[in-house]
């Protein structure tokens, strides 16, 4: 008897300290009543348990193209229609194949096509203002969720890298970044000796034509921050700050244009996919304010197509693009 009660306490005592150990860290992977192992991850909603290793996820908004090109699980998935032109075949594909339980926009959430599609992990990737769109406590109900939005826009690296994390498909992620660095840097390279010397100045795609304004974007906007990687540098800075994308971009009257790029050595614009000028770009581009502007008149302007690209393989295309539009100042 005295064995055996020797015995119980010292496997009790064990047992206690596994689950020490087992808890030890936010981070850690943790495991019970024979479930998934879980971890703890930091998102925008606060801690949150999730599987260590998601076999059903669900993804909307941002979220959406950066799984989709890691080979994240996924079940099920928001539309993300600006995202179209710049998948491969193989992302578009799969992305057609997905049901769509969410619409372009937050409010356009199918609660119930989510809980159909049985997930064990939803991954939110919208900004956290939109969040208040969402019955974020009704998708809790079905699975552990995880908000995962960007702030500026050049925050789309550090955004899909935590999203691919989350849906525990971080190899994926880790190859299309490294073949973007190596592709930027070779191009880096190729315009080192004109590009940085240049102060640039860059018309984004979405200014109001009927409030006569247009969007001037700075460092770290949509339409600049991929061209930056090459050693593009856009002067000036946001006069007020409004959060997020509008920290780096700004809609002034149409009859500032000449102040804005008085000092512009060169300005580059946002176009369509196919190349074809938005609404709010041709505004700009049709005033005899722009004609005036030292940087066209040496005929330094150049389009950029794929501005919207928010994951490494998606600005592959935008990289080559940038090239393009850049070639000129290598002729002599």
């Amino acid at each position: 008897m005295t064995v055996t009660r020797t015995t119980r306490l010292a496997a009790a005592a064990l047992a206690v300290a596994l689950t020490v150990v087992a808890g030890c860290g936010s981070g850690d992977a943790q495991s019970g009543g024979g479930d998934a192992p879980t971890r703890v991850f930091a998102a925008d909603n606060g801690e949150i348990k999730i599987p260590v290793k998601p076999k059903r996820v669900i993804a909307t908004g941002y979220a959406v193209p950066a799984l989709l090109e890691a080979k994240a699980p996924l079940v099920g998935i928001s539309t993300w229609k600006r995202g179209l032109p710049m998948m491969t075949t193989e992302d578009r594909k799969k992305y057609d194949e997905l049901p769509k339980v969410a619409g372009e926009q937050a409010a356009e959430t199918n609660y119930e096509a989510i809980a159909q599609a049985d997930p064990d992990l939803i991954v939110i990737g919208v900004p956290k203002p939109v969040l208040a769109d969402i019955d974020v406590k009704r998708l809790q109900e079905i699975a552990p969720v995880v908000a995962i939005g960007p702030s500026v826009p050049s925050a789309w690296r550090e955004l899909s890298r935590k999203q691919s994390d989350a849906a525990g498909a971080l190899a994926g992620f880790d190859a299309a970044r490294q073949e973007y660095e190596a592709k930027a840097k070779q191009l880096a390279d190729k315009y080192k000796a004109v590009l940085p010397q240049l102060k640039l100045g860059h018309v984004g795609a979405y200014g109001e034509v009927a409030k006569g304004n247009f969007q001037r974007e700075f460092d770290n906007s949509w339409g600049t921050n991929i061209a930056q990687d090459l050693g593009a540098k856009y002067y000036g800075q946001v006069k007020v700050k409004g959060g997020g994308s509008k920290d780096v971009s700004e809609y002034p009257s149409i009859e500032e244009l000449p102040t804005a790029f008085a000092q512009a050595d060169a300005i580059t614009y946002s176009v369509k996919p196919d190349g074809s000028v938005p609404p709010a770009v041709k505004y700009v581009l049709d005033s005899p304010l722009w004609k005036n502007l030292p940087a066209v008149k040496a005929g330094k302007t150049f389009a950029f197509r794929y501005t919207e690209a928010a994951t490494y393989r998606a600005a592959m295309k935008t990289l080559d693009a940038v090239d393009q539009a850049f070639a000129p100042l290598l002729k002599k």
